[in-house]
């Protein structure tokens, strides 16, 4: 079993920011790659390497973060948790889960630098 987050909003869509989300969907994933469950977790929003939500995630046993634009430092406090990140994904939620599980979805390899509230993210 693994479990996949994915930083979500208001459209049930992969939001474009990871620290601007609404709440992150939160899937449970068993043998056969098949989606067992889907929960969610309320977002505090804010710059994500600041929040503690890396560690929320771990503590709910998220391994893989599947995200849209997303800064290094909120990269490095995932990764501390033992949480991988997969950066450049964007559609509906379950549609890039089940890409990403068929082997579909890798990581872009961009970074954001900035957030739209003039506050520079990569710290």
């Amino acid at each position: 079993m693994k479990k996949i987050a994915i930083p979500v909003n208001e459209n049930k869509e992969i939001e474009d920011h990871f620290g601007q989300c609404d709440f992150y969907e939160i899937y449970t994933i068993v043998e056969g790659n098949k989606i067992q469950e889907v929960n969610i977790l309320e977002s505090e929003q804010g710059c994500g390497c600041k929040s503690n939500i890396a560690s929320v995630l771990a503590e709910n046993g998220v391994t893989t973060m599947l995200a849209g634009g997303i800064g290094q430092g909120a990269i490095n406090v995932l990764n501390q948790s033992n949480i991988d990140v997969i950066r450049g994904c964007s559609g509906k939620t379950k549609s890039i889960v089940e890409q990403y599980l068929n082997g579909k979805i890798l990581d872009s390899g961009e970074t954001c630098t900035s957030h739209s509230h003039d506050h520079e993210c990569s710290h």
